[in-house]
Parts: structure tokens; C-alpha cells; sequence
């Protein structure tokens, strides 16, 4: 699938090995529009019915591109850098991602569920390196939430782009021309 070149939030998936995770990840991607890079070897078949239903179906609209190794998405695709890893010493919050996307794409990577990404990878970039804060007896989230957690600091920052704040598919007042609301509850909320 062809990638579009407006897009400046890109999510990079270094060898994912969960085709659950991707399949989250790439419905992530889809509901706000970031493009997905997935460098292999891929530890699944994407082309298996198992990986379309992971995705829930969301391969259908996801943009994604394909690559054999490291070296091959570097060469393809040029932007600022991030990485989420255990060992980043700032929070995403911490980046000035306003800044970073004036000029320039913004690459989110995430590495494999298994080991993260290589440390000689992370070494030639710790100033780009940052961490999700959490309690410091779990060693780290699951990669599908990890994601959402960076993607949407960095959409909060950017003022959320190209997002809808209202519910477009049923409608801005579903709730309201559905479902009555019993005005005893009602005095009881307030």
C-alpha cells in the first residue's frame, strides 16, 4: 500500500512479533490518521486471514508500508527520530513535538514485543529516546497501548489535526434523541 507523503505522525513497528498488537496498532493508525511502518522480518503473515481479523478488518483502510531491515527504512524515509523504550530518561510530554513536525515528519518507534529495540540503535540516539512513566515494579506496557499513549501526546500537542471531536458515524446528539435521562437521576448528578 502507498503511503502518503502529508501525513507527519508515523508510527514505526521495529520487527513486531503479536499479530494482535499490529492488528491494535494499525486500527490506532487508522483512527487518527498516522501512517504505519512495519520493518521486518514480522514475527506473523500479514497476508493471513488471522492477521485481518486482528486488525479487525482496519488492513483494509490502514496505510502501511513494508520493509526488510533497519537500514532499508533509513535510507526510505527522512524526519525526526523517537523512540520509545524502557531506558528514555523523558516523558513523551517532554518533547516539543510542535517543533519537531514544523519542518520535518515525526517517526514514533517502537520495537519488538520480545527484547525493544537494539541497543546499538538506541545508544546512536539517546537524545531521542523516551519512556511512558509508570510504576516502577512493571517493566512495561503492552505495545498496542504503549502506542495509543505516544500517538495521542503527540496529537494533543499538534491540537489533534484532521480529528473529529464529535461523534460523526451516529451523530453529535445520539444519546440525547435515544436514550431519556429520568429527571430524578438528573437532580441526583448535579
Amino acid at each position: 500500500m502507498d503511503v502518503t507523503e502529508n501525513n507527519i505522525i508515523n508510527v514505526v513497528l521495529f520487527e513486531p512479533e503479536i499479530p494482535q498488537n499490529t492488528g491494535n496498532i494499525m486500527r490506532t493508525c487508522v483512527a487518527t490518521g498516522a501512517l504505519l511502518h512495519i520493518i521486518g522480518p514480522v514475527g506473523f503473515d500479514i497476508d493471513n486471514p488471522e492477521f485481518r481479523r486482528a486488525s479487525t478488518n482496519h488492513i483494509t483502510w490502514a496505510e502501511y508500508q513494508l520493509y526488510d531491515s533497519w537500514k532499508d527504512f533509513e535510507e526510505k524515509n527522512d524526519g525526526e527520530y523517537y523512540f520509545m523504550t524502557r531506558y528514555g530518561k523523558v516523558p513523551p510530554s517532554d518533547i516539543d513535538f510542535v517543533k519537531a513536525g514544523r519542518n520535518s515528519k515525526i517517526y514514533l518507534i517502537f520495537g519488538k514485543e520480545s527484547t525493544g529495540i537494539p541497543g546499538e540503535i538506541l545508544r546512536a540516539n539517546l537524545d531521542r529516546c523516551f519512556r511512558i512513566p509508570m510504576h516502577a515494579d512493571c517493566r512495561c506496557l503492552n505495545l498496542s497501548n504503549a502506542c495509543a499513549v505516544a500517538i495521542y501526546e503527540v496529537l494533543r500537542q499538534l491540537g489533534y489535526p484532521g480529528l473529529s471531536f464529535r461523534e460523526e458515524q451516529k451523530g453529535e446528539d445520539f444519546l440525547e434523541q435515544n436514550y431519556s435521562y429520568d429527571e430524578t437521576l438528573r437532580r441526583k448528578h448535579k
